[in-house]
């Protein structure tokens, strides 16, 4: 896909595919299995500009755009998709929203330690009883003097654990549903502000996904993201950068796989000879590789869209539908193709396969992600 990129954004993703190879390959197996958060890793990837590669330098940022940060969450997904999703969810959502949405001063406050990697930042608009449908969250936050009064709890977070900063989805206006939700930073430290139950998963297991617990948890009143009730709108929109992330992530994912699979095509010797001679695995591959350059293609359009500032939801939607299942598409071949041995843990395919399912599942399901579509299609 080198011709459609620029000769800056081909130099940024041969730098993040050596530091994926060189930094994050080599421990991406171990890290898996204990379940460790790589935080030395995500630190060097702060020190590259690469949790902030797509926001301005007057804010910490790179100051590149969002086609180079589709290239390095590849390139690092290739290599682990865990710390995929860890930037992914920090760069889209968390600072997204603050970019987006936040005042001058909020924006010089949080984004020039989130974008270095000195801080991390997490999304809270998912609950127990608030997924597809997060116009039904109960967490709610009251005026009181000069301070938001929070109590609830958030779940699934990603980087619950790890964060500093975090973007809370909470009622100011219950009745109203949606129309009554407003968006919030809260910092860790924050009296009320509790951890609660880390996830065990089947998949991306060295990113931590946490419960966040608020209890008369006090912010300042100027820690209001946005304007009051306005916080379904931020949620929308922060998550349609985010799917150009996790489209990203899955996309490398898939790509692992393909590599992956016609390397121990090629190896492997059935009937004496390489199993890459039979037709039924050259017929998997040439599937696999048709399905990533579509999702790859879709994932592009969203992010030069973002970037030249044009509505992007449908796109996003597109992208993010494609790639994730890609991926799943790309790892069950993988571990067709590795047969015994690919459902072993001997090799990676296994791990892709696990890690790809979630892609289908947050930022918006498969199911989500189609009625999305069909909404905007027929809206015309």
């Amino acid at each position: 896909m080198n011709y459609f990129l620029t000769e800056e954004q081909k130099m940024l993703r041969d730098m993040v595919a050596k530091f994926a190879k060189d930094k994050i390959a080599p421990v991406a197996k171990e890290n898996q299995k204990e379940g460790r958060f790589p935080a030395e890793i995500i630190k060097q990837a702060g020190e590259l500009g690469l949790l902030g590669i797509a926001y301005p330098p007057e804010y910490g940022g790179a100051g590149m755009d969002n086609v180079s940060y589709m290239l390095a969450i590849e390139e690092i997904s290739r290599a682990c998709a865990s710390t995929g999703v860890i930037i992914s969810a920090h760069s889209s959502l968390a600072i997204g929203a603050i970019h987006l949405f936040g005042t001058e001063e909020q924006k010089k406050k949080y984004m020039p330690d989130l974008c270095s990697g000195k801080e991390l930042g997490c999304f809270c608009l998912t609950e127990a009883g608030a997924g597809s449908d997060s116009g039904s969250i109960k967490t709610t936050a009251k005026l009181s003097g000069d301070r938001w009064i929070l109590n609830g709890a958030k779940q699934f977070i990603t980087s619950g654990k790890e964060a500093e900063v975090a973007i809370i989805f909470a009622l100011t206006d219950p009745p109203a549903k949606t129309r009554g939700i407003s968006a919030f930073i809260v910092e860790r430290q924050t009296p009320g502000y509790k951890i609660g139950k880390i996830e065990h998963k089947l998949g991306i297991r060295a990113s931590t996904t946490a419960e966040i617990l608020l209890e008369e948890c006090a912010i300042p009143k100027e820690n209001l993201l946005g304007e009051v009730n306005k916080g379904f709108k931020i949620a929308m929109a922060s998550l349609d950068g985010g799917r150009i992330g996790i489209a990203s992530q899955a996309l490398g994912i898939a790509r692992a796989s393909i590599e992956d699979a016609v390397q121990y095509a090629k190896e492997r010797v059935q009937f004496d000879q390489p199993i890459s001679n039979f037709q039924a695995i050259q017929w998997m591959i040439a599937d696999m590789k048709t399905e990533y350059d579509a999702a790859w293609l879709l994932t592009y359009r969203a992010a030069v869209l973002k970037d030249r500032m044009i509505p992007f939801t449908t796109e996003a939607a597109m992208a993010k539908l494609k790639a994730s299942e890609t991926a799943m598409f790309c790892a069950a071949k993988a571990i067709q193709i590795h047969g015994g041995y690919g459902y072993t843990e001997d090799f990676n395919v296994e791990r892709y396969y696990r890690d790809a399912k979630i892609t289908e599942i947050y930022e918006g399901t498969s199911e989500i992600m189609r009625l999305i579509i069909a909404g905007q299609l027929l809206k015309k």
